[in-house]
Order: structure tokens, then sequence, then C-alpha cells
């Protein structure tokens, strides 16, 4: 059975489930008795062989709740729900917090265990709490905003909870007062004179940066972005900027006491600076507009033509820059 995954890898899997409701889910755990993984989409995931000998489980579990408080709105969704399908009904509705992460592909409860983030925004700005049930005795829980531990492209779900949990909705406190977050310099510029576009403006914006700078899965399987923006000391900036003057950089703060913890380099500069755009290993190869992104560029890329890239690129940065780069797509 083949896996469907947005690198457009021909990966199977022994079974495929896909639950529609929290009963159907605990039903399926009772009689599971092989090893299991849960995806969303695949769109941030690299089979790492041609075959998982297990069961994929999937949610189908869809549908919309919505909640007044205040001047916000409490929106409950399905964890298998297309994400930007949400952002565009969300849109739809005028309601403010999600439009900066159009476009991004995978799911509802993909967006609460990444932590998924583009454009200035990250889901856990609008994530009022997370709904998901315990493998083991298939106990329902409810994790508020702070509960799930959120950091950059990090939850509790990756790490101290890694598969002791299957999220079922994910609620988003969303404001109904305009609130363009146009902090992110392309958006900014698109807007310099119109401080207060529309929701809609800033959607159909953001949908077209993603698309001049990111191909479709549709046409060149990728994973997104691949690797996390590597953050460094001070120190360590320091000596880059006395090589590279012009290199970009944010300053990263403790989001409890506000001090400087460290500076954040755009992984897609030192790949660039690195000169691998369009670097390529068999069927792979980093993306000329984007060298973040790795595309199974032949269309008959393996799951070791990825990983052999990708390691390359690793080695290439450290060899330059003394800074390691850690993948944002997950390995399987």
């Amino acid at each position: 059975m083949i896996i469907p995954n947005t690198f457009n890898l021909p990966v199977t899997t022994d079974n495929l489930l896909t639950f529609t409701s929290i009963p159907h889910l605990r039903t399926i755990l009772k009689d599971l008795c092989n090893p299991f993984i849960v995806i969303g989409e695949a769109s941030n995931i690299l089979f790492t062989t041609r075959h998982y000998s297990g069961t994929i489980l999937k949610s189908g579990i869809s549908g919309y709740e919505f909640t007044e408080s205040d001047s916000h709105m409490l929106v409950t969704a399905g964890s298998g729900l297309h994400w930007d399908d949400f952002v565009a009904e969300t849109t739809r509705r005028n309601l403010w917090g999600a439009e900066n992460l159009s476009y991004i592909p995978g799911t509802i409860g993909a967006s609460a265990v990444q932590n998924i983030g583009a454009y200035g925004a990250e889901a856990k700005d609008i994530i009022h709490s997370v709904e998901a049930i315990e493998i083991a005795t298939g106990n329902k829980r409810i994790f508020s905003c702070n509960e799930c531990q959120y950091a950059y492209r990090s939850s509790i779900f990756k790490h101290d909870l890694a598969n002791r949990y299957i999220i079922t909705s994910v609620t988003y406190r969303l404001s109904r007062t305009p609130r363009p977050n146009l902090s992110y310099k392309p958006l900014a510029e698109a807007f310099a004179n119109n401080p207060n576009p529309s929701i809609e403006q800033v959607r159909n914006t953001v949908i077209n940066i993603r698309k001049s700078k990111l191909p479709e899965p549709s046409e060149i399987g990728s994973a997104g972005s691949f690797f996390m923006n590597p953050v460094i000391a001070q120190d360590d900036y320091e000596r880059l900027k006395a090589k590279y003057p012009d290199i970009p950089h944010y300053v990263v703060n403790d989001s409890v006491t506000n001090q400087v913890v460290g500076i954040k380099i755009p992984a897609a500069w030192l790949i660039d600076q690195a000169g691998l755009k369009g670097y390529t290993i068999g069927g792979a190869s980093v993306h000329v507009t984007q060298p973040l992104v790795l595309i199974n560029k032949s269309g008959s890329a393996t799951p070791d033509d990825i990983v052999a890239l990708s390691q390359y690129i690793i080695n290439k940065v450290k060899s330059l820059y003394n800074i390691t780069l850690h993948p944002e797509v997950i390995f399987i």
C-alpha cells in the first residue's frame, strides 16, 4: 500500500488506517498489535526506506466548532483537516491570526505537533488548547498552550510525549479585531502604502510570496523547508559577521525574561553562500530559488538520495561556518 507523501517517493506500508472519530481511534488502538506511526499529509516527513513495516495511522477527523470569547473567537478544528482549508475558512469569516500561515501544507494535527511557522507568525501564537488521546489508555486529555511547551518548530509532542498521544482536535484563539502582522520584511514592503490591509489581502500576498519561492508539491516533490534556522551564540555571530558583514540575522529573546539567548541565522543563506543551489545527488536536488528546500527533481529520487544530499549540506555548512544544521523534516 502506497503512503501518500509530498516528496512523491514510492514508499509502501503493510497497512494504512484512517480514524474518523475518537471512538473509532480507540477501537483501532485496541486492535493494533504491530508497530505504527501517525502522520498527517506526510508533508514534513522523509521515509528513509522504501517500505514501512507496520501500520500508518491518519486522522480523518474533520469539522469546525466556533465559540465566542470576548473580542475573540475560539475555533476548534478536527486534526485531519487540511491546514490551509482552515486558514481559508477563518479568513472568510474575518478571523485574524492564521493568515500569515497561509498555504502551508499539512494538517491541523501537524500544526500543533510541529508548531508550524512562517512570515512572522507561529501556530503557538494562536493555539488555545490541544485535545489528544493517550495511546496506552485511550484516555482523552486537553493540553493548554503552555502545557504544549512550544518553541521553534518544537513541542512536547515531538519530545517528552512523542509517540504517547494522538491529537484529535486543536482549538485556536483568533481575533475579530483586525490585527495585520507585517513584521516579515516582504510583507512590510508589499503594504508600505497600506498599513491596514484586509485579511484577504494579507492571505493573498502570503500565498503569492510562497508560490514565488517554493515548488508546488503536486509538481515537484519536497517537504518544504528541510532545515531549521540555527541559533548561535553572540560570540559566534560576531566571528561570522567579521568575515561576512552582510550576514542576515535575527536576535532571539527568551519568551519569559526577554533577554537575548542567541542569534538566529537563516539556513537558506548559509546553504546559498556555500554554493549549493542546484546541487544534486541522484534524483534529489537543492532548489535553485529557495535553497532551504530539497526536491525530488527527477521524480525518481530515492530516500537514500535525499538522505545523502541532506548530509552533504550539513557537512559542507559545518566545514565552512562551524554551524551544524538540523533537519526540520522528521526522518522515519
